[in-house]
């Protein structure tokens, strides 16, 4: 068994993806989510985005990054197959890159449903290979005010923690 496991990546990118599975092309791929629910065998990728967002934040910062938006439609297996293979996954992902260039720092979101159920937004959390599997283990995303937030990391990097200051965000 060759069990390895890869720490959880906040704002995990695309190139570090492929990396993590680049090896295991043979392995079943498996989604897991929401304490630790699997993705049903037969799930489809649906569709693959390239996307760039600008944005401003509630405290008037402007932001810019990109994205690859995974969209994973959650259904039984047709067949004893089981899920996709891991190689497939990156052959998917090949495919799209050469019509819509995939930048390879973009952080990986994946949006789940069943069909008729609201989609729900994942980033990746992990990479885990253990036997004939590669499971993805996909973390919640929780919204966030980016000012707070970004007060909160100086302060928890800082040996004394900047005074309060109500006029970063707005509450």
């Amino acid at each position: 068994m060759d069990a390895q496991a890869k720490p959880p990546q906040a704002d995990s990118s695309l190139t570090h993806l492929l990396a993590a599975l680049a090896p295991h092309d043979d392995k079943a791929l498996v989604l897991a989510y929401e304490t630790g629910a699997e993705v049903q065998p037969g799930y489809h990728v649906t569709e693959v985005k390239a996307g760039s967002f600008v944005t401003l934040d509630c405290g008037g910062n402007p932001d810019a990054w990109q994205e690859t938006i995974l969209q994973v439609e959650d259904i039984p297996a047709r067949d004893s197959a089981g899920p996709m293979r891991v190689g497939k996954f990156r052959a998917i992902l090949a495919q799209v890159d050469r019509k819509v260039r995939l930048a390879g720092d973009a952080r990986v979101t994946v949006e789940v449903s069943r069909p008729g159920e609201p989609m729900k937004v994942y980033d990746v959390a992990a990479v885990e290979v253990t036997g004939k599997r590669a499971v993805m283990r996909l973390g919640e995303r929780p919204a966030i005010c980016k000012p707070r937030h970004r007060a909160r990391q100086q302060a928890a990097s800082a040996c004394c923690p900047p005074a309060a200051d109500s006029s970063s965000c707005c509450r």
